[in-house]
């Protein structure tokens, strides 16, 4: 089947339809690298760097985040972009996406560009228009901004690692958590051309980051490193499954990140499942808090979940769900425990963990302390004692427990110290960023 070629377009119109074409692309997110412009150029990175909207479905997108086509050769059945439907298309040109981002960036719109794209033609030929693109920006614009890439499975790895020489953080989707799923509902991608490309750039950046000991004005190779994305919820895998993926890509690829995106069926396909309560939301802001626990935490896959209890208590963060599974280690004394023990406390996160360590030095730490220092006593005081006394008298039971937690109408005896109880919800996220 032939290509839908779009007709002439102004530059407005194409980025109408090729921003909305990248909403469902959620690998995007903050720098990851601190760089100052050098005077010569226009713009900066900083840690933070990435400017992001919320779209209408509540997902974090950034606010030049685009395709650089949304025509593609591939049919992928749950894809909206896929080579059968009848969607407007449209293509920018490299010189395009420069204008747009030097002009969104001097508008103070922007702090950098994440380019995806569909496959035009073929993978090297839309990797060498991506390549051409992100040259140009950085050798002829002089734009210092941050750039995130993504590489196109079965591209020449050549054009890739050029490629990767001008941006900051590339990635390659997943798609799917098995090679069975992709099989099924992506069969012109394989998982081998989707791993060639990971293992490359993890390989290049060691490399890199070996010269740049030896050689200070060595070019920097994806400093930020590389991500990528799994669809949850489009194929049968458990979260266990899923949770083992993840853990293996931060093993063996050194990835700095893995996105969950829960799928949304946007084609009407007989291959994919039906979603009577909508997109899976809940599970995929689960998978984040447990993808958390493992880079930060130091869990592991097989601690959270197993065959035989293969998915998570979504009434309850993960961190919980084990706790009250694994009540033998409980209650904890916080003025007795180390640091790792201490972050397998639910409502004690990494900051708060070492402030008990620090404050601890000099003093005995009552419940009114943890309080101050930012534990989630609602969460806690079912795990923890201090001095050898809990908070108040409480059972250390399972269903004791996950039912105080879960069930906002439960006659809590807490309240005199203003605190109040509700079921944790999609957006409990009280510092998403240091899960607690």
């Amino acid at each position: 089947m032939e290509l839908h070629l779009s007709p002439q377009m102004t530059l407005m119109e194409k980025l109408q339809i090729l921003t909305d074409a990248a909403k469902y692309d959620v690998a995007c997110t903050s720098s990851g690298i601190d760089r100052s412009g050098d005077g010569t150029g226009t713009g900066n990175t900083k840690l933070a760097g990435i400017c992001h909207s919320f779209s209408s479905d509540g997902r974090c997108i950034s606010l030049l985040k685009i395709l650089f086509t949304n025509e593609c050769i591939f049919d992928c059945r749950y894809c909206q972009n896929r080579r059968s439907n009848d969607v407007p298309r449209a293509s920018f040109t490299p010189d395009e996406i420069c204008e747009l981002t030097m002009q969104f960036y001097r508008r103070n719109y922007i702090e950098g560009l994440f380019l995806s794209s569909g496959i035009l033609h073929n993978p090297n030929n839309t990797m060498e228009l991506i390549y051409e693109t992100v040259r140009k920006l950085r050798t002829v614009c002089r734009f210092q901004g941050y750039i995130h890439v993504k590489a196109i499975p079965g591209a020449d790895l050549q054009l890739v690692f050029q490629t990767g020489l001008y941006a900051d953080r590339m990635s390659i989707n997943l798609e799917l958590p098995t090679a069975e799923g992709l099989r099924m509902l992506a069969p012109n991608k394989s998982r081998k051309k989707i791993l060639a490309p990971m293992r490359m750039i993890q390989n290049a950046r060691e490399e890199n980051q070996n010269e740049l000991m030896l050689y200070r004005h060595t070019p920097k190779f994806v400093p930020a490193g590389q991500s990528t994305q799994m669809i949850i919820g489009a194929t049968p895998e458990s979260d266990y499954q899923i949770l083992s993926v993840a853990e293996n890509l931060y093993q063996k690829f050194g990835l700095k990140r893995v996105f969950y995106s829960a799928f949304v069926r946007v084609n009407d396909d007989a291959m994919l499942p039906a979603l009577p309560g909508g997109p899976p939301l809940l599970r995929e802001h689960r998978l984040y808090q447990a993808d958390f626990l493992l880079r930060y935490y130091g869990f592991s896959a097989a601690e959270l979940l197993s065959t035989q209890r293969p998915h998570f208590n979504v009434l309850l963060d993960p961190k919980c769900d084990w706790a009250v599974r694994h009540l033998e280690q409980f209650p904890v004394e916080i003025n007795r425990a180390d640091y790792e023990t201490l972050l397998r406390v639910p409502g004690i996160g990494v900051k708060s963990a070492r402030r008990i360590i620090g404050a601890r030095k000099s003093a005995v730490l009552g419940f009114d302390d943890l309080k101050k220092m930012g534990v989630v006593l609602k969460r806690a005081l079912y795990f923890i004692t201090c001095g050898g006394r809990m908070m108040y008298r409480t059972k250390l039971e399972e269903d004791y427990i996950v039912r105080n937690l879960t069930d906002p109408k439960e006659n809590f005896p807490f309240s005199k110290d203003g605190m109040t109880y509700q079921q944790l919800s999609l957006f409990d996220t009280s510092r998403m960023g240091q899960m607690v």
